[in-house]
């Protein structure tokens, strides 16, 4: 018996641990995750690791076990996943079987001529964003966009009692420019900005934050800074936008379509008119509240977890197919 015929079957699906929270996100869907696993714990086999309110459908199996264990389909989320571990991992049957390559990432080699890696065509191409589905040159495959979806981990509403903002990336001053690192650094210098996220605390920053704490840190703040040139749509922004704490950043790939400036959130591609602009937010805590209520509206009609778990379903009934 398949979905199609039964749509309240619960499906066993393979994957990695890639991103921890649309792994949580994804894992809203009522089915069975199964995360691969390693002794060492490496990159991407960490399983329920973390401080994520794993659910009871979240199970790990061990890499040396995959090839022997049914699954319904298998959900790649890295290049590595696909180019060596499936051949490492998989039985020849689980090859062929169900499959869908998640792709979280805008194209970085060119934004507009690089050929995606994954050309099976007997396989779904998922992107997280319209933005990315129409940079990567996917060829023939058979693609698909599910936005995201966001379930706040814990309760917070936007106080702004604090008058700076916040910057949530993480190891930013390992990623350089596309991330905006010196965009970060030359805004500091002009307007208080607070930074969290791994491997802060090598730039002065606060580190990292707890899951179910972040929202609760980002709402404290007068407003949320996103100094990123070139990436997909960060869960973190649309998390700030739930909170009602206002968002300032570039207006650049998939953000341009959430934010309209000055009425749910400001973005412009003039730093020093964004540096002016959260100068004014730190100044009025009323502006701030304002553009963030009308933020928090436009994350909840665009981004609601039920809408991104029938957009996976869809997905799943499609492969199953």
């Amino acid at each position: 018996m398949n979905l199609l015929r039964d749509p309240g079957r619960r499906l066993r699906i393979l994957t990695w641990h890639v991103h921890g929270n649309y792994l949580y996100y994804l894992t809203q869907v009522p089915h069975d995750f199964y995360l691969v696993t390693d002794e060492a714990r490496s990159v991407h086999h960490t399983g329920r690791s973390g401080t994520l309110p794993w659910g009871p459908n979240v199970h790990e199996v061990s890499a040396h076990a995959v090839r022997d264990t049914d699954f319904d389909i298998v959900l790649f989320q890295s290049r590595d996943a696909w180019t060596t571990e499936q051949h490492k991992l998989l039985s020849a049957a689980q090859r062929r079987g169900p499959r869908i390559y998640l792709e979280h990432d805008p194209p970085q080699v060119h934004p507009s001529d690089t050929v995606h890696w994954m050309d099976d065509p007997e396989v779904l191409l998922v992107h997280v964003t319209p933005f990315n589905a129409l940079m990567w040159n996917s060829g023939q495959v058979i693609t698909r966009v599910v936005e995201h979806g966001v379930k706040l981990l814990a309760p917070a509403r936007h106080t702004g009692e604090r008058a700076s903002g916040i910057v949530v990336v993480n190891n930013i001053d390992k990623r350089g420019r596309r991330l905006g690192y010196d965009i970060f650094r030359h805004a500091q210098r002009r307007v208080p900005l607070h930074l969290v996220g791994m491997g802060s605390e090598r730039c002065g920053g606060e580190g990292e934050v707890a899951n179910d704490a972040l929202p609760g840190r980002v709402a404290q703040h007068r407003f949320f800074f996103n100094p990123i040139r070139y990436t997909s749509l960060g869960l973190a922004i649309i998390e700030a936008m739930m909170v009602g704490t206002p968002v300032v950043g570039l207006a650049t790939t998939e953000l341009v379509t959430v934010i309209d400036n000055g009425r749910n959130g400001l973005i412009d591609t003039r730093l020093d008119r964004l540096i002016d602009e959260m100068q004014q937010l730190i100044a009025d805590p009323g502006r701030a509240r304002e553009l963030g209520e009308a933020g928090r509206r436009t994350a909840e009609e665009r981004f609601p977890i039920d809408r991104f778990v029938a957009d996976w379903n869809a997905a799943f009934r499609l492969v199953l197919a």
